[in-house]
């Protein structure tokens, strides 16, 4: 018998929870349906759970305490999140661009993959890689296989 699986959730340590918060948040879209609890200060908590259309992405704060969050960040943990990357499924990627573009992030236009996928790369506050894609194939070709 195969896992039953429902879903898949990242869990991101980010090193400014209140602006990790407010780019996931104003920006994408998404939604904070759950936190840990409020430690003074607008979007400050440790923990929370963002949602959008169904896809979900965690973030926990990198430190547990201000006083052990070193300034400026450590370059060489955000250089590690360059390996990471979330692929989002959205069927309008031109829509997303321009959307993002009007919210004043600096995008460079999406591309098609020799895969077939056509793709908008960005980085969040903390590096890390985010995708947002679609097949670049018209909808009635690729259900004709």
């Amino acid at each position: 018998m195969a896992v039953e699986v429902r879903g898949l959730c990242p869990l991101l340590q980010v090193y400014d929870m209140p602006a990790s918060v407010r780019f996931y948040r104003d920006t994408l879209g998404f939604e904070v349906v759950a936190a840990s609890p409020n430690l003074g200060g607008e979007d400050k908590f440790h923990w929370c759970l963002l949602r959008l259309c169904g896809s979900e992405v965690m973030l926990n704060t990198a430190y547990e305490f201000d006083d052990e969050r070193p300034e400026p960040p450590d370059a060489t943990r955000a250089a590690a999140h360059q390996d990471t990357c979330i692929y989002f499924g959205a069927p309008d990627v031109d829509a997303v661009y321009e959307e993002l573009r009007t919210k004043g992030l600096p995008l460079k236009p999406p591309k098609v993959a020799p895969y077939g996928m056509k793709q908008l790369y960005l980085r969040d506050p903390d590096g890390y890689g985010l995708c947002f894609q679609w097949s670049a194939e018209p909808a009635d070709a690729a259900t004709s296989r």
